[in-house]
Formats: structure tokens, sequence, C-alpha cells
């Protein structure tokens, strides 16, 4: 055997590592809010699965107890709060050099995967809904977010919003329907319109100063509502409700908001043609 056989596997000069490895391993503060992002997502999953595989055994049903829709809901909303925070903290401290990827890997697991396996577990084994059905808007969740977290990746707007519906705006939305109504298919379809809103070019305004505020806010009344819910207070179907219906509208009444500026600034923009 040659010394360049015998060296193999050790791989050539060219392959060596370049750069900061040292730095990429070591992990900042803000890496462990984007590591606990990941694990929410992870046990929300495990809740889902663990309550319908103890329904399946028990009653011979595979449906989870929607109790723990609530539990998992709750970690999910952690988790977006775990990454609202990552940014912050890593503008304010310090960013490793793993960070960026970090973040998006967690919110794969959190809002792309979770959800689509919240949907599958929701309306997934019910006999008023086609199995294939549910299986195509549960991947079209987890392929839209996909996109999407790849394109913010690489694709930056000139106003510095966010284009497309935030992955995890759009996970909450689709936990607000599954969580508002029984499973159908007129229930099923509108989960495709948040995969499309994900991937669509409509610009979302970025959560900044006092509108980080308000979204953080709303993340904690959510928390307090569901767990009001879970834990079978008085009132906590109510407050769901609520909860899950002003989410939709929020999602809804954005890009319809958007629109109609936009169509407004063309108006003016052709007016101030035809004066010129």
């Amino acid at each position: 055997m040659t010394t360049a056989d015998a060296s193999w596997p050790m791989g050539g000069a060219d392959d060596e590592p370049r750069g900061p490895v040292g730095k990429a391993f070591r992990l900042s503060a803000a890496d462990s809010l984007s590591l606990g992002n990941a694990l929410c997502g992870f046990l929300a999953v495990c809740v889902l699965a663990w309550s319908a595989i103890t329904s399946l055994q028990q009653t011979g049903t595979f449906s989870a107890n929607p109790q723990f829709f609530g539990t998992a809901v709750v970690l999910l909303l952690l988790g977006a709060t775990c990454d609202l925070f990552d940014g912050l903290v890593a503008r304010r401290f310090r960013a490793s050099a793993m960070g960026a990827e970090l973040d998006n890997l967690a919110d794969v697991i959190s809002f792309g995967f979770a959800p689509a396996f919240m949907v599958v577990i929701w309306a997934g084994f019910n006999e008023r809904v086609p199995f294939l059905l549910v299986m195509a808007a549960a991947a079209s969740v987890l392929l839209g977010g996909v996109v999407r977290l790849a394109r913010f990746a690489c694709v930056k707007t000139k106003s510095g919003d966010f284009m497309g519906l935030p992955i995890p705006m759009g996970a909450m939305t689709v936990i607000a329907i599954v969580l508002l109504f029984e499973p159908s298919v007129w229930a099923v379809l509108p989960i495709f319109g948040i995969a499309y809103l994900m991937v669509s070019r409509i610009e979302y305004p970025k959560p900044k100063g006092n509108l980080a505020a308000v979204v953080l806010a709303w993340m904690m009344v959510n928390v307090a509502c569901l767990t009001i819910w879970a834990a079978g207070l008085a009132g906590g179907d109510t407050l769901i409700k609520v909860g899950a219906t002003m989410q939709i509208t929020i999602v809804a009444a954005i890009p319809l908001r958007i629109l109609m500026f936009k169509r407004e600034q063309r108006k003016e923009r052709k007016e101030a043609e035809r004066v010129g």
C-alpha cells in the first residue's frame, strides 16, 4: 500500500477544515435559547405521540386527549418565546459561528415538524377526512416552513421586514385551527393557505421595539389561556376559542391590509404621474 493509500481514511491536506473551528463549537447564550426551542418542539411531539398511543392501547382509537394538545401548544409557545429572544440575546451579547444554523434547525423542529405532526394526530385518523388530504396538508406545512426558512437565510427585503408569513406565526395559526375546529375537509383546507402564505412574497412587519413587546405579551396571554384550558378551569373553553379566533383573524388581516396599502400606493403613483 502506498503512502497516499495509507493516508486516505484520514483525508488529504486539502480536506482539512478551515476557519475558526474552535470558536464554532462554543455555544453562546443565544444558542442555548435555540436549543431550548428545539427541545420544546421535540417534547411537544412526544406528548402528542404518548397520548395517542395510550389512547390506542386503552380504547382502540388513535387520538390524542384534547388536554394534551394544550400541553403541546404551551411547549411550542415556550419555544416561540425562546426563538423571539435568541436574536435579541445574540445582538446584545455574543453570537457563535453556528448561531443562525442552530436557529433555523430548531425552527424546523418546533414550527415545521411539530405542527405538521399535530395535524396528522388531529385529523389523520378521522373517517370524515381523507387520509391523503390530511397528509398533504401536514406536508405542506412542513415543506412550506422549510422553504420559508431557507429563503429567509439567503433573501433580504429592502424594508427589512419578513418576506412571507414567519414560520412561528404560521405554526401558531395551524395550531389555532386544530384547537378551534373539529376535523373536517373544510377545516383542513385553510392549512394549505397558511403554507402558501409562508412561501408568498407578502411582507410581514418584523417585531422590533414596541411591536416585539406586543408579540411577547400576546404569547404570554396565550400561554395563560392554554394553561387555564388544559387545567379544566371555568371559562377555559371560551378563552381558547377567543384566542384561536384572534390568531386566525390577525394572520388573515395582515396580508389584506398590506395588499390594500400597496394598491393605494399604486394609485398615488399613477395620479402623480398624470399630474407630472
